[in-house]
């Protein structure tokens, strides 16, 4: 009798520990983000394309939404540009919970810096947080569409809360105004170990 019971008990821990462990794991696929390219309508479907394929090989949880206009409070009339912080702002108030907004255009595009008023920028993206936005303005001509990559996935990084990182090789390094995207190949160990808990899935580690 009493062997019967200590079966019983096993079977019933057994089948507690499973569906724990399925728990987690539904906890863990609800936490997934899902990254939406969003185009404005000024930049290439070609370039879009590209950098969602690249995006693909280190997340693969992408869609790319219809292009839109800029909304009209970004636009900066005295240097012709559109201020980042406005149209992050714009697409964090459209963006759900479990999504990130990755925004795409060919415009040149401004922050204010420290005492810069208007500084222009590669691409901005807030600490953490559910939207960002990159340009190819002011990009070099070759490998550009390589480059917009490394931009939009850079600021991909800090919408999971990365920093600037010190590997010159990672693609998290500050670009200290200036353009070192061939120098970067991938994100760093330790950038990528951050990524990974936050549930990124790497198709390539």
């Amino acid at each position: 009798m009493k062997v019967n019971n200590f079966i019983l008990f096993f079977v019933c821990l057994t089948f507690l520990f499973s569906c724990s462990e399925k728990q987690q794991e539904k906890i863990k696929e609800k936490a997934t983000i899902v990254i939406l390219v969003q185009p404005f309508k000024d930049i290439k479907p070609e370039n879009v394309q590209f950098v969602t394929n690249e995006i693909k090989k280190v997340y693969p949880n992408v869609k790319i939404l219809q292009p839109i206009d800029f909304p009209t409070n970004a636009y900066y009339k005295d240097r012709n540009r559109y201020r980042a912080d406005s149209i992050i702002k714009f697409l964090d108030k459209r963006t759900k919970n479990g999504f990130v907004t990755l925004a795409l255009t060919s415009k040149d595009i401004s922050v204010t810096k420290g005492k810069v008023k208007d500084f222009g920028v590669m691409g901005l993206g807030f600490r953490p947080g559910k939207a960002c936005v990159a340009s190819s303005f002011r990009l070099n001509k070759e490998n550009s569409n390589e480059q917009f990559f490394k931009i939009a996935i850079h600021e991909l990084g800090h919408t999971q809360g990365l920093k600037h990182c010190p590997e010159k090789k990672c693609f998290m390094r500050d670009a200290e105004g200036k353009n070192p995207t061939n120098e970067e190949v991938d994100f760093c160990e330790k950038c990528k170990e951050i990524l990974i808990n936050k549930n990124w899935k790497f198709n390539t580690i």
